[in-house]
């Protein structure tokens, strides 16, 4: 199993309530995949430095996970047609990506895990 990192930024078209949903509904997909979440970094609502469409900004939320690399391509799969997120962005991480901060802009937001 490697340790990946996913930065998913979610539609704030919803309710706070459906938000949180969409959290867990994330973190039970990695859990059927067959990963398993080490955590959960949510880094609040922020707006989009360029606004290309109707939505100005998203909840962002990174997620430390581990998974085989083979279902990996699966796992994301399943977020292509789901128009609760935004756009989402996986990656290979390091020793100790559980306990780091996730990187931030010029911007400080408190990250809850």
């Amino acid at each position: 199993m490697k340790i990946y990192e996913g930065c998913f930024i979610l539609s704030n078209a919803g309710k706070e309530t459906e938000v949180k949903d969409l959290i867990d509904s994330i973190e039970k997909q990695i859990r059927d995949t067959g990963g398993k979440t080490l955590k959960i970094q949510r880094m609040d609502k922020r707006p989009f430095a360029r606004v290309t469409g109707k939505i100005d900004g998203g909840y962002y939320v990174n997620y430390v996970f581990e998974m085989e690399p083979e279902k990996l391509n699966a796992f994301r799969d399943k977020f292509k047609l789901n128009e609760g997120i935004y756009r989402l962005m996986i990656s290979e991480a390091g020793e100790g990506a559980a306990e780091r901060e996730p990187t931030q802009g010029p911007e400080t937001h408190e990250a809850v895990a």
